[in-house]
Parts: C-alpha cells; structure tokens; sequence
C-alpha cells in the first residue's frame, strides 16, 4: 500500500468525488460559470468547441465538472458523457425567449436515456442580471419543468458574470448528491 493510500485511510473524512455533467446550448454560460467555480478569470471566456474538464472543491466533495459544447454540432455528442454521472446540470440563457423551446427539447430528451434516470438536474436559469431576462420561475413555468416528477431536480437563478447564485446551486448540487 503506497503513502497516499495510507494517508487517505487516516483522514477522518476523506474527500468523495463526483461527476457533475455540465449542458446547456451554446452561449448559455456553461464555461463562464465553470471558471467562475474555479475561480478563474472569466474575460477570456471562448466558445466550447468540444469540452472542459475542471475539480472543484465543494462540501467535502472533490467534483469533476465536465463542460460540454452547447453548439448544434455537438449535442449528439453528449450522449457519450451520460455514464457515470452523479449530478446534471443545466444551463438556461434567460435572455434568449426564442430558443427556450430547443433548450427544453434538449433537456428532456437527455433525461429519457437510461444513464440519466436518476441523476438528479440542477437548471441555472442563468444571465439574470440582463433587464429582459426571464426569472427561474418564468423558465420553469414555459419550459413545463412540472413534467420532471419522480426526478430529483432544482431550479435556481444565477448570473455567471458575477457569481451570484452559484454557491446555493452548488450546495443543492453537494447535498442532493448524499441521497
């Protein structure tokens, strides 16, 4: 057994890790709100041409979040990140009202697949600091997100820019991952 074995045993609460898939159409903030949980600089932020992988640190949690292109192009792709994932989440532009109808499309047809029947959803309904942004509730009402029942799943405002409502997604994201 190798030293950092051992010393994982020792811990009186090691670290759980976790596989967090983050989706969401392109130019929703997927990249922006994965480096704003990283702490990183977000004024350099590019289109996702296929993914980024970042761990965060969270609630005891060592998350792996998995940051797939929303482009046209790749959503066919996403199907090959569904295994192994502890907890979905999704992200909203609330400002774009005309591709809110392909936005839902996309989200419910990823939770009919089998990999994904019991993750549970978290949904940023993000770019609320835009004075036309549609609020969480306004989204989840259009999107009929009441269809999602016998799911796991929230829905909660945030704006990417400056982190606001981030942290309490991330904590429905750590404490619904113990169930």
């Amino acid at each position: 057994m190798g030293l950092l074995s051992l010393l994982r045993k020792l811990r009186p609460n090691p670290e759980k890790e976790a596989r967090i898939l983050l989706l969401g159409l392109d130019n929703a903030g997927k990249t922006t709100i994965l480096k704003q949980l990283a702490s990183e600089d977000i004024t350099t932020v590019t289109p996702t041409a296929g993914f980024n992988i970042k761990s965060v640190a969270a609630d005891g949690f060592k998350l792996n979040v998995w940051d797939i292109g929303g482009q046209w192009k790749i959503r066919p792709y996403w199907k090959n990140y569904f295994a192994n994932t502890d907890v979905l989440i999704y992200v909203i532009d609330c400002t774009d009202r005309a591709r809110l109808p392909e936005a839902g499309s996309e989200l419910f047809e990823m939770l009919m697949d089998n990999r994904l029947k019991q993750v549970p959803v978290l949904i940023f309904a993000n770019k609320q600091d835009m004075p036309d942004a549609m609020s969480a509730s306004e989204v989840a009402e259009k999107m009929s997100l009441v269809q999602l029942q016998g799911r796991t799943w929230e829905i909660k405002a945030c704006t990417a820019v400056d982190g606001t409502g981030l942290k309490e997604g991330m904590d429905w994201v750590c404490k619904n991952m113990r169930k």
